[in-house]
């Protein structure tokens, strides 16, 4: 019995290496390390619409006499839902990268345009009106103030746009009751742990309702688990708000989970 033809197919296969199934595996061997080998980075999934676009940016800072080259031409287009994750090693220029597309650096040439506006346009009370409303940080120390409860450290981008207090507790509470700690409002941070700790500061992020979220080694502080839990909490964010989130990590494991990885190395993408 062959069904479906598949032992007819088999031979055809085979019939490519003159019937030899040693060379057949071995052809499939290098063909596999060949695209393992292959730049998995430079093309975006098919999401939204194209919401963060990097054109041709360098970075150079002068640290003494010294010229340090961060970025060295990186172009990139980021769609609206995508899960992108920056990696490489030390030194690479990804913190960099994610600081403009942040708005908390400007390129020393080329251009970053984020939500359909160019960010070099932008001075820096627009800037600063810009990047509370469109984004949102996380980054690894959580700088939560130690003298306020968990509800209004995750409360306090809020005060900024002169929200009542009231609204801002009940956004506040709904977003720590997203991330499961909805237990631990009234708690302080030094009674929280690591993992509970990042998750109260990605609920401080997203109490404006950003467009894009933007995290910098935001599991780096954690152990293997609550790494885990906050790579699942970003993806439930991300299909439940259409969040576009980019996270900058060492973490090889982290960065399988995203979407997309894009690898930089010397300050360009590899």
């Amino acid at each position: 019995m062959n069904p479906g033809g598949v032992d007819d197919r088999i031979e055809e296969f085979l019939s490519h290496f003159d019937g030899d199934p040693v060379k057949a595996v071995v052809a499939i061997r290098s063909y596999a390390v060949a695209r393992s080998a292959e730049p998995q980075v430079a093309a975006p999934i098919a999401t939204g619409d194209i919401l963060i676009s990097v054109s041709d940016a360098t970075k150079t800072y002068k640290v003494a006499k010294q010229k340090i080259n961060a970025l060295n031409g990186v172009s990139l287009e980021i769609r609206q839902g995508e899960i992108v994750a920056l990696t490489g090693a030390s030194g690479s220029g990804k913190s960099t990268l994610l600081q403009l597309i942040g708005g908390l650096d400007t390129p020393s040439t080329g251009s970053v345009t984020v939500h359909g506006t160019l960010l070099s346009k932008l001075h820096d009370k627009k800037l600063s009106e810009f990047r509370n409303k469109t984004i949102g940080f996380v980054f690894q120390s959580f700088y939560l103030q130690p003298f306020l409860k968990v509800i209004d450290n995750v409360a306090v981008p809020g005060m900024f746009k002169g929200e009542k207090r009231k609204v801002l507790n009940a956004k506040a509470l709904a977003l720590l009751e997203r991330v499961g700690l909805g237990d631990r409002a009234k708690h302080y941070p030094k009674e929280l742990s690591g993992g509970q700790i990042q998750r109260a500061a990605i609920a401080r992020a997203l109490l404006n309702e950003p467009t894009i979220l933007l995290a910098d080694e935001p599991t780096g502080n954690l152990d293997t688990k609550n790494s885990e839990e906050i790579i699942k909490l970003f993806r439930s964010i991300r299909d439940e708000l259409g969040t576009t989130i980019v996270i900058v990590t060492h973490n090889t494991a982290i960065a399988r989970q995203a979407d997309r990885v894009i690898r930089l190395s010397d300050g360009v993408i590899v």
